[in-house]
């Protein structure tokens, strides 16, 4: 373990209208031994900061809304400790699941990142394991059959899988501890990502350079009320995030397909959600940035 004097965390929390939860998340690891912790303002206009003002973090105004990619390496490089841990504001690390994942990364060199079990109020485990994007995957949830083949769903729900150790294909970015020395060589988090995909795109990048994404479920998060889950007014950036992943790693040709299965999926997904005015709206939104895509979106 690294001398009290120098941490072996730098625990990096992007605040963006986060004022409900902020103090909550970092509180705790504002006092712990061998953890830095750096809050990054993202121009939030909630005057998120003074709730933590009191508190022994150190913050990085960033002057602008770069997105969740450009924060997280802001905060990266305000540190220097050998591992950075990746945390929502509104995730919650209990108690030793901090030095948990830090024991996995020194302890398996193969590992670049590893990320906890999370879990939502009830206990129950966030289907926080994932698979990769494909064309198939995106056309399953188009058309509503990944539902009926778990095995077209992105999405890992097995409850046994988040009973025990594995090595994921990716997994969710609300808390995910990186090596610095793999983060570096990989250039950092993908700022072309606004929002979405940074954490699939990471994870890629991970595997194709020869190192590993762990599971630990020793290692325990919890979600505040479900706030990270995807919201309606922003399936436009989600939409454009997918089409971008998809032409980063599967070429051009692919992220038209991708497109094409995902203005797809909106549009079917407006249709049943005629009387859920919000999600439809949503839906109708992403359909649209298809074409003309949201400000901010890669």
């Amino acid at each position: 373990m690294a001398e009290p004097s120098s941490p072996l965390v730098d625990v990096v929390v992007v605040s963006y209208n986060s004022r409900a939860t902020l103090r909550d998340c970092v509180g705790p690891l504002a006092a712990a031994p061998d953890a830095n912790v750096i809050v990054v303002d993202n121009a939030s206009p909630d005057d998120a900061l003074d709730t933590i003002a009191d508190l022994d973090v150190e913050v990085v105004r960033a002057g602008r809304n770069g997105g969740f990619s450009f924060g997280c390496n802001a905060g990266a490089a305000a540190g220097g400790a050998p591992y950075v841990l990746l945390l929502n504001p509104d995730a919650r690390l209990t108690p030793g699941a901090l030095e948990t994942l830090a024991g996995v990364l020194e302890r398996e060199p193969q590992t670049a990142l590893v990320a906890p079990r999370i879990e939502e109020d009830d206990g129950s485990a966030a289907p926080s394991q994932r698979r990769f994007p494909t064309l198939r995957s995106t056309l399953a949830q188009a058309l509503f059959v990944h539902r009926l083949a778990p095995r077209l769903d992105e999405l890992v729900h097995d409850p046994a899988a988040y009973a025990v150790p594995g090595t994921p294909e990716w997994v969710s970015g609300a808390c995910m501890l990186i090596r610095r020395s793999a983060l570096e060589e990989l250039g950092g988090m993908d700022e072309r990502f606004f929002l979405y995909c940074e954490d699939t795109d990471i994870c890629r990048r991970i595997w194709d350079s020869g190192r590993q994404v762990r599971f630990e479920p020793e290692a325990v998060a919890t979600h505040v009320g479900g706030a990270s889950g995807e919201r309606s007014g922003l399936r436009p950036v989600l939409a454009a995030s997918r089409v971008a992943y998809a032409r980063k790693h599967r070429g051009r040709v692919a992220a038209r397909a991708e497109a094409l299965a995902i203005g797809l999926g909106e549009a079917l997904h407006a249709l049943v959600k005629v009387h859920r005015p919000a999600q439809r709206r949503g839906h109708v939104a992403a359909l649209r940035a298809l074409t003309r895509p949201a400000p901010g979106a890669p």
